[in-house]
């Protein structure tokens, strides 16, 4: 009976100390709300193959979103994004683009036949969830301001940067890219979004700007990602931030999936926001 008493005493204070140490240690997410604004992230390729990324689709492997099937592919893709149900969305473009004011028009009719996602997905989205704003949230980067301020320098600066280059893992890029490419045209488009909006996904697609010229000249390439490529999508960040009310509001982003991937960083990091994995709708 005295070694059972023992026993209980050794336990309660092992209990003790253990619930002692729970309320000394807290989590850091602790300090901050539990609910947070939400934010569906959508990482897209271009609908209308507009040719200005580095990298360019081959006419073969180019799909028209007004024809079937993939007409009827989009029409299940813009369902399944409403399961979000957003009350803002937000789209690759500037305030040059007038994204609300062309809103208005696409609700009288017009923009029906444009290719672009901003219309098949965002536009349409808006419009059937009888939202009267678009929001506008692309940017220029720092690199832009620098080159006003300084061409010479920045001319130095982007010496050979030019995407080409012999690493090998920029290569391997390359292949995956091409990879992609190619089975756009033989996928289900909900199925294909799955997947490029995955973990997987992003990451390596973050990655892929780790590569290549980023290894110019010991730190020139990583200078240039960094006020160049980072640069603008933390300050599309900033602009999400600011059209961001309360804690209740779901926003849905509609961005070339190259920003994507770094966007979702900045969402998991950040304390204000929830990031809702798109296959989880």
């Amino acid at each position: 009976m005295k070694h059972l008493t023992i026993l209980f005493l050794v336990i309660s204070i092992l209990s003790c100390s253990s619930e002692n140490k729970t309320r000394i240690i807290k989590k850091a997410s602790e300090y901050y709300p539990k609910e947070k604004a939400k934010v569906l992230m959508v990482g897209t390729f271009h609908f209308n193959y507009p040719g200005l990324d580095v990298v360019k689709v081959t006419p073969e492997n180019q799909i028209d979103v007004l024809k079937e099937p993939k007409k009827s592919e989009v029409n299940e893709l813009v369902n399944y994004i409403k399961k979000f149900k957003p009350n803002k969305i937000a789209i690759e473009a500037t305030p040059k683009w007038n994204a609300t004011r062309k809103l208005k028009k696409y609700k009288g009719g017009e923009y029906r036949d444009q290719r672009d996602e901003r219309f098949q997905i965002g536009m349409r989205i808006a419009n059937e969830l009888k939202l009267d704003t678009l929001y506008a949230i692309d940017a220029n980067s720092m690199s832009d301001d620098i080159e006003k301020l300084d061409s010479i320098y920045t001319k130095k600066l982007y010496k050979d940067f030019d995407f080409q280059n012999d690493d090998p893992y920029r290569k391997m890029t390359l292949n995956w890219y091409k990879g992609e490419d190619e089975i756009i045209p033989k996928t289900n488009l909900l199925d294909y979004f799955k997947h490029l909006n995955s973990r997987e996904s992003h990451l390596y697609g973050y990655g892929a700007y780790l590569v290549g010229d980023f290894k110019l000249d010991n730190e020139r390439g990583a200078d240039i990602l960094s006020f160049w490529w980072y640069n603008r999508n933390v300050r599309i960040f900033r602009k999400l931030q600011k059209i961001t009310e309360n804690n209740e509001d779901r926003i849905l982003v509609l961005i070339g999936n190259g920003h994507a991937a770094v966007l979702r960083h900045l969402l998991e990091s950040s304390p204000e926001y929830d990031f809702v994995e798109f296959d989880s709708l």
